[in-house]
């Protein structure tokens, strides 16, 4: 048993060393082998592969521990039941320790060490109490150094060599890469990107500049002061933006990752007047309801909806009691606007789904892709008014830059027609909604390399790489 511990250990702390590569390979082999459901298989493959032998072997030494402890009938019960129960502590313990403890104290790799280290030394204290002689523990200790010395890096993307930051948090894994020109966050690994900063201080040509229209609809040229509040701030580019191009706007944030605004900070040049609250969307409007007189409480010009958990939108944030919350916390004449940074064309698609639910609680609907990207901005008002307000404001900007690109948008915009796919709070499959997204994304851009390979082979997929 103990024996088992020790292999079952000695797996757990090569896994920060190897387990990277094992998943860039399955990535690799089933991207060329499956055209669908990409995600969830190779999700699948992985685990199986990384994780079923370990937990297999830490799941024989509970009925082990009963076999070796029980010599009477008359106290097996209690016997079985302390070991159980010590189980299920130890359950506990192994679920809230690493996430809310080690993983943000010392990140994912370093966390799979110590958990390997404790059970290598339970191990080994057997073997050194009874003063046994066992290949499989000096071994075991050998493997466990060596994992050690490579393994406790939290670089995942071991491919590059230039990043300015990488690091995970609670919610995420954190990179922050830049150039000449730019300061960009990322929480993906391969690709997507979640703000931007550029260093001339100019519009980034993303769909932060897009939503810069919400304010204009919302008639910040009629108005002495215009309150925006960013619901999933990230790094701040939408609250830079709006500071640098309009004098009257007061801009509140909400990040549910404290990491990320600390990025913000020290990276991105967020502005220490603006006021960032580490919170939960969703639960940060719902504490301004119940702190405050309903009749007194505060109304927002603007509200941008902008959370996203890595590839998905959380699902508390994307049904129809949410919009309808945001809306209760929006001026009479004021504008919602949602970023759906998703490509989804299709009629079943998560875009779809957000447009219809938003479009069941706003009168008016517009939307606006975003040229040479998946991004999709929505604007949403129970004000009729909106889109001829916007513009009438935009044309008198002068900054050029920025009119041009209100340009773009009202050339862009089409009122949305609302269906019935509506998500609730009880009923709201994001998460599979998002990875038939992502899907598709992926089989798009695999398909030029798919066609190489058929043609010319592995040595000429090789060659175009």
């Amino acid at each position: 048993m103990y024996g088992r511990i020790i292999v079952a250990a000695i797996w757990i702390a090569l896994i920060p060393v190897v387990g990277k590569y094992i998943i860039l390979g399955i990535s690799a082999i089933l991207v060329f082998t499956i055209s669908t459901n990409f995600l969830v298989i190779a999700a699948f493959a992985a685990c199986m592969i990384i994780f079923v032998f370990p937990l297999f072997l830490l799941g024989t030494v509970t009925p082990s521990l009963v076999k070796y402890t029980v010599d009477s009938l008359d106290d097996n019960g209690k016997v079985v039941g302390y070991l159980n129960a010590s189980n299920t502590i130890g359950s506990i313990i192994g679920t809230f320790v690493p996430t809310f403890i080690s993983i943000p104290a010392v990140g994912t790799s370093i966390t799979f060490l110590i958990f390997a280290g404790i059970l290598l030394v339970l191990a080994i204290m057997y073997f050194v109490s009874g003063k046994k002689k066992s290949v499989k523990a000096v071994v075991g200790v050998i493997l466990f150094i060596i994992s050690c010395i490579f393994g406790h890096g939290d670089s995942f993307a071991f491919w590059q060599h230039n990043l300015t930051y990488e690091g995970e948090s609670i919610y995420n894994y954190l990179q922050v890469y830049e150039d000449d020109s730019k300061v960009v966050l990322s929480t993906n690994v391969l690709f997507g990107v979640q703000s931007v900063y550029r260093k001339e201080k100019t519009l980034t040509g993303m769909y932060y500049d897009y939503a810069m229209a919400a304010p204009y609809m919302a008639g910040i040229t009629e108005k002495k002061d215009v309150d925006i509040l960013i619901l999933g701030m990230g790094t701040g580019t939408y609250a830079t933006q709006c500071s640098r191009y309009f004098n009257n706007v007061n801009v509140e944030g909400v990040e549910i990752d404290q990491k990320i605004t600390d990025l913000a900070h020290k990276y991105f040049e967020l502005s220490e007047d603006v006021n960032v609250t580490t919170y939960d969307g969703r639960a940060y409007l719902q504490g301004l309801s119940r702190s405050k007189d309903v009749a007194n409480e505060k109304k927002y010009d603007v509200i941008m909806v902008d959370a996203y958990q890595d590839i998905t939108i959380p699902f508390q944030m994307s049904s129809v009691e949410f919009f309808s919350l945001v809306r209760e916390h929006l001026a009479e004449d004021g504008v919602m606007v949602v970023n759906m940074n998703m490509k989804s064309d299709g009629d079943d698609g998560i875009n779809e789904y957000l447009s219809d639910t938003i479009s069941s609680v706003f009168s008016n609907v517009y939307t606006v892709k975003v040229r040479n990207n998946t991004n999709r901005e929505l604007f949403a008002s129970n004000d009729s008014q909106m889109i001829e307000r916007f513009q009438k404001s935009y044309i008198i900007e002068e900054n050029d830059d920025l009119r041009g690109m209100m340009e773009k948008v009202d050339t862009g915009l089409v009122k949305y027609e609302a269906g019935d796919r509506i998500l609730t709070d009880d009923k709201a499959p994001v998460e599979l909604l998002s990875m038939k997204a992502i899907d598709a994304i992926i089989r798009d851009e695999v398909d030029y390399y798919k066609d190489i390979y058929k043609e010319k082979g592995i040595k000429g997929l090789l060659e175009e790489l």
